[in-house]
């Protein structure tokens, strides 16, 4: 039996859908339907968050060893959030040949999926010195590649910045408002289509907690496996309006079941030479 074997007989027997496994899972659709034909595995975090939706064991749904239901070695209870899943994983023969950089940062995610106010302790040492303050928060670098799975990332994409501290104040100042400060990211630009708005290399600001079309705006979005941020309206009840801010640039139409949509774009923090 192999992975998306394993993953559609979870569902079946759990009787989900593949839209109600992308949002148990806290993973956009096109990655699901690339779990589900087989394109690609889950790994890390998202196979952690495989596991806690479809109720199973992560080592048995990685690579089949075990059973569906196997605990960690110590026979534990059945594990009822993300750090106990990466627990067990650690404990398992699959987690023993992890680094011990990659097991710190697994539990630092882990804790703060669970609990967003405790993952402070749990930092990494790469974060010892953002650590944010009681009235900021610590919006870290979106990883654009793992959102679009085996899509095309800009070839000459770069990450201008890793991590941004930054006051609550400041962002309800520009009139910010997010679904949840955990689901702050942020990306930074590329390419010239979005010029004058975005330009290439701009720091942008995202919310992940929005996955669907919530009105006119700027996304960050998969259409035909390619990533792109565009500004984006609704054109008809089968349609969206993908909108080039950049003249020069024409705007297309897409259908709606051929967009994926990872984030919305909050602010744009443009670095101008003085």
């Amino acid at each position: 039996m192999e992975f998306k074997d394993r993953v559609i007989a979870r569902m079946k027997e759990l009787n989900i859908s593949s839209t109600e496994l992308s949002k148990l899972s806290g993973v956009s659709k096109a990655t699901v339907s690339f779990w589900i034909n087989g394109t690609n595995g889950a790994k890390g975090k998202n196979l952690l968050a495989l596991a806690k939706a479809l109720d199973c064991s992560p080592q048995w749904l990685s690579d089949g060893s075990g059973s569906v239901s196997d605990q960690a070695s110590d026979g534990g209870a059945a594990a009822s959030t993300t750090a106990e899943l990466v627990a067990q994983l650690l404990a398992s023969k699959a987690g023993k040949n992890l680094s011990e950089k990659a097991r710190e940062v697994m539990i630092a995610a882990a804790v703060e999926a669970d609990s967003p106010a405790s993952s402070q302790e749990y930092l990494p040492a790469a974060f010892s010195s953002l650590r944010p303050k009681q009235d900021e928060i610590l919006i870290p670098q979106y990883d654009v590649r793992a959102a679009m799975g085996h899509g095309q990332v800009p070839a000459d994409y770069n990450e201008a910045v890793r991590n941004l501290v930054v006051r609550e104040e400041t962002l309800r100042e520009k009139g910010v408002t997010y679904t949840s400060a955990t689901a702050l990211a942020m990306i930074t630009g590329w390419g010239q289509s979005m010029e004058g708005t975005i330009n290439d290399k701009d720091l942008v600001i995202v919310d992940r907690g929005i996955n669907e079309f919530i009105g006119e705006g700027i996304y960050v979005i998969t259409w035909h496996q390619e990533l792109y941020i565009k500004r984006m309206m609704r054109l008809d009840e089968d349609h969206f309006r993908l909108i080039s801010d950049n003249p020069h640039y024409e705007n297309q139409t897409a259908r709606m079941d051929d967009v994926t949509i990872h984030a919305k774009v909050l602010l744009i923090w443009n670095a101008k030479k003085a």
